[in-house]
């Protein structure tokens, strides 16, 4: 197991998400799985959630135990523990600035990121005490 997708998997189960090693064990696989729920919120808008992404035939298998999670949510937690992963991997951590960084960096550019990073900062930040119930709080009613 890579260092990067131990972090990475650290970092979500934190938040009570799952991060399955077929779509986060690089890098590589951690950006391409966050362009492809990018790519489908942009299609279905900001309010779909995982399990309607299942139901139009996206390749997310892996994330069905997290269906009634909103998908604007959970990639915003994929792309804060893709920084979180890569700043712990070069030794430093994660800010939000690290976060935006990485997401400018991958064309990551959604505007309503910023917003999910600030409401949930524990996405990045280890030291945010109510972060083990974000999964809740990610779910769509």
């Amino acid at each position: 197991m890579s260092s990067f997708y131990q972090y990475f998997k650290e970092n979500m189960e934190s938040m009570g998400l799952p991060a399955p090693q077929t779509l986060f064990s690089s890098v590589t696989s951690a950006v391409a799985t966050a362009t492809t729920l990018l790519s489908q919120i942009d299609k279905f808008g900001r309010h779909v959630t995982i399990g309607e992404l299942l139901r139009a035939g996206t390749k997310l298998e892996q994330l069905a135990i997290v269906g009634a999670c909103s998908a604007a949510f959970y990639v915003g937690a994929v792309i804060g523990s893709i920084a979180v992963a890569t700043g712990r991997v070069l030794g430093n951590g994660a800010t939000m600035t690290d976060v935006l960084f990485t997401a400018q960096r991958h064309d990551f550019q959604v505007d309503w990121l910023r917003q999910c990073l600030f409401t949930y900062p524990g996405i990045y930040r280890s030291d945010v005490l109510e972060r083990n119930q974000y999964w809740f709080h990610g779910r769509v009613a």
